[in-house]
């Protein structure tokens, strides 16, 4: 069988388009009518200098029409610091209540013209964390929970962090300290169901992994509020999975418990489902309450009472790191931020 070749010739490769040009400040002022000082007072939100809304709005379109954005480094240089706010991610698992919190806080930040970032450093903790945090040179950070130490914040600072704030139980030398007091939780949801006549309690602990440093607060308060009385606590582990509920709730009747404090309205959810399920009428044979007051524990039948927390407010918080970027030299601050007051309602 004869062969025939083929010679395929050979075809330029398409030439790439050449990158379009990064636009500049001047381009914007070019496209506005406007001066680059102006864009620069416009884009930067410069309140000591007062331009009209026209002026405002032309600078905008024409930075949005050319997809200009202001370099974060410039700005940084010319302020003498970054507008950077680390956060780094808890180490814990985030219900809807701190959620909600961190979402206002951003938002707040953000109005006063800082740039919000969540950093995530699995497995490394404390001291060895504020290096980490350090190398991105902050202007603030913003640290939930307990572990960073007075050497974490000198370090943080000497790297030009000129506010560190921590959301914890303790104060921590050199930091703004925002105390959140979780033990009031416990004696809120403790004297409460002392109140309703109970006397055998049980208090959920949390088996996952970060949840200890707020729910043995909460087990010490609920303690205190029973203390000389002939009520008892009893701790009862728990992990966040419906087997783990139904294990819990098999034993109940042997447990010989009348009341329940379940940590949180999620874990109470997890343990009125099996209660329920095991026959255990509620509140008649157990009552329960849980914390956070979430919505969803207004819609279950029996409805679900609960510790209604007030957290700080993102806007406060907001306007305290402000006030330590523009003022990095004044004394710490502490504030006690974590409010408890109880929602009774028909499982208690």
């Amino acid at each position: 069988m004869p062969y025939v070749m083929v010679q395929i010739p050979k075809t330029p490769p398409h030439a790439s388009p050449a990158p379009s040009p990064v636009p500049t400040s001047a381009d914007v002022a070019r496209l506005a009518g406007v001066s680059r000082a102006t864009v620069s007072y416009v884009l930067n939100n410069t309140s000591a200098v007062r331009i009209s809304e026209p002026t405002r709005r032309r600078v905008h379109e024409a930075a949005k029409e050319l997809g200009y954005v202001p370099h974060a480094a410039a700005r940084s240089l010319r302020a003498g610091h970054s507008r950077m706010v680390l956060m780094p991610a808890p180490d814990f698992p985030v219900g809807p209540l701190y959620s909600q919190f961190i979402s206002e806080l951003q938002w707040a930040l953000g109005r006063l013209d800082y740039t919000v970032v969540q950093y995530g450093s699995v497995g490394v903790h404390g001291d060895e964390a504020a290096r980490a945090w350090a190398e991105l040179r902050p202007v603030a950070v913003l640290i939930p929970g307990a572990g960073l130490g007075p050497q974490g914040v000198t370090v943080l600072k000497r790297s030009g962090a000129r506010a560190v704030v921590t959301l914890g139980p303790e104060i921590v030398d050199g930091a703004h300290s925002l105390l959140m007091d979780h033990e009031a939780v416990g004696h809120c949801a403790g004297s409460h169901l002392f109140d309703r006549g109970r006397r055998r309690i049980g208090v959920v602990m949390p088996a996952e992994a970060g949840l200890d440093a707020f729910a043995q607060p909460r087990l010490e308060g609920v303690r205190r509020a029973l203390h000389g009385t002939d009520a008892t606590a009893t701790e009862l582990p728990l992990a966040y999975e419906e087997e783990a509920a139904a294990r819990l709730a098999a034993r109940w009747r042997d447990l010989d418990l009348d009341a329940v404090f379940a940590y949180n309205d999620e874990y109470a959810m997890l343990v009125m489902r099996a209660l329920k399920d095991e026959g255990v009428r509620i509140p008649e044979d157990t009552a329960v309450i849980g914390a956070d007051d979430l919505m969803l524990g207004r819609l279950l039948r029996p409805r679900l009472s609960t510790v209604h927390i007030e957290l700080p407010s993102g806007r406060d918080l907001a306007e305290l790191v402000d006030r330590a970027v523009r003022n990095p030299g004044a004394a710490p601050e502490t504030h006690k931020v974590l409010g408890a007051s109880v929602v009774h309602r028909d499982s208690s």
